[in-house]
């Protein structure tokens, strides 16, 4: 088993080894991971977090060793804070990074950084704080950043830097937690959950105060949450149809 860690700031994750691929997800700076399957230019990887999987191109990773990877995994997890900082390489040569990137492999990577991080676990009423770090940001399918973001991305990122972990799809998130009966029951930072005609859930906000959400649709914006479903203040219409709500924490 081989293993790797992003030593960039935002790598696509693809669904097939090409770069004309879907993206499915991101790998952002410092994320690690196993390799599943390598190829001349692609990796099939596995990442750490949430064993989420996809294709990364060859060039975009550097090669770790099994106890590198395992002493990654059983650290406290740090994370940066701040929507762009830098780390700095030994040849004082500057590299960006996201909000929410990894800083475990610093050493690893033989990076500097002195900017802000969180680690560890912080109280749910600092969820609502954090997610408006990314209050504006463009929708993207697969993101993870404030430069673009999908719905379950959003939440995940605004969860991982609070210290709790979710899954990556909306879908899998919806499987985590304890399910209330009615709205009235939730709590600012608690999960809405929205499915399709089929029955199929395909959508995730964060619960806030006096029966709003914010969510990435378009870009993460703050609209109404009622009985029937996410209400878009602009649009004057309901956009998502209400299935659940879920406690995580």
């Amino acid at each position: 088993m081989q293993y790797g860690i992003c030593n960039l700031s935002i790598v696509p994750l693809r669904l097939e080894p090409a770069d004309t691929s879907e993206l499915v997800s991101q790998v952002l700076y410092g994320e690690f991971f196993k390799v599943l399957e390598q190829r001349k230019a692609w990796s099939k990887i596995r990442l750490a977090y949430d064993t989420y999987e996809g294709w990364i191109d060859n060039k975009q990773y550097l090669e770790i060793g099994h106890e590198d990877y395992d002493a990654l995994k059983h650290s406290i997890l740090r994370l940066s804070s701040d929507l762009v900082e830098f780390v700095e390489d030994e040849n004082q040569r500057l590299h960006t990074i996201p909000l929410g990137s990894t800083l475990n492999g610093l050493d690893l990577l033989k990076h500097r950084h002195d900017g802000n991080y969180e680690e560890g676990l912080k109280p749910k009423n600092h969820l609502l704080g954090t997610a408006f770090n990314y209050l504006n940001a463009p929708y993207l399918w697969g993101g993870k950043t404030p430069f673009g973001i999908d719905c379950s991305g959003f939440t995940q990122m605004v969860y991982k830097l609070n210290g709790y972990q979710l899954l990556r799809d909306a879908s899998q998130q919806a499987t985590q937690g304890t399910a209330l009966s009615f709205i009235e029951e939730s709590e600012p930072g608690d999960l809405a959950f929205f499915d399709n005609d089929e029955g199929r859930i395909v959508h995730v906000g964060i619960i806030m105060e006096d029966n709003y959400i914010i969510h990435a649709h378009g870009k993460v914006r703050v609209d109404r949450l009622d009985h029937s479903g996410i209400y878009n203040v602009d649009r004057r219409i309901h956009t998502h149809k209400l299935r659940v709500i879920k406690k995580i924490i």
